[in-house]
């Protein structure tokens, strides 16, 4: 199955047990555990608690998903150094 065959949602991480785990409580209300995407991986992508993401999830299993996307909020950017 390929990325284009997954059903996107909205979500919002609610906790990372461990692992390379996220729960993630999406718009409609239910919880999913997802994994982040080889992508985000490859260019260390990092999420955090709070964070608003896509997910990716299979319609053969709805319990697991893909984090796709992170969207960027706006942080304060890091201190500049001399």
């Amino acid at each position: 199955m390929s990325k284009e065959d997954l059903a996107k949602f909205e979500g919002v991480i609610v906790s990372t047990p461990g692992g390379g785990h996220y729960n993630v409580q999406l718009e409609n209300g239910k919880n999913v555990v997802a994994k982040l995407s080889g992508k985000m991986k490859q260019n260390k992508i990092r999420c955090i608690v709070g964070d608003e993401v896509t997910v990716g999830i299979s319609v053969y299993d709805i319990a697991h998903g893909i984090i796709m996307f992170r969207k960027n909020k706006r942080r304060s950017p890091p201190p500049y150094k001399k």
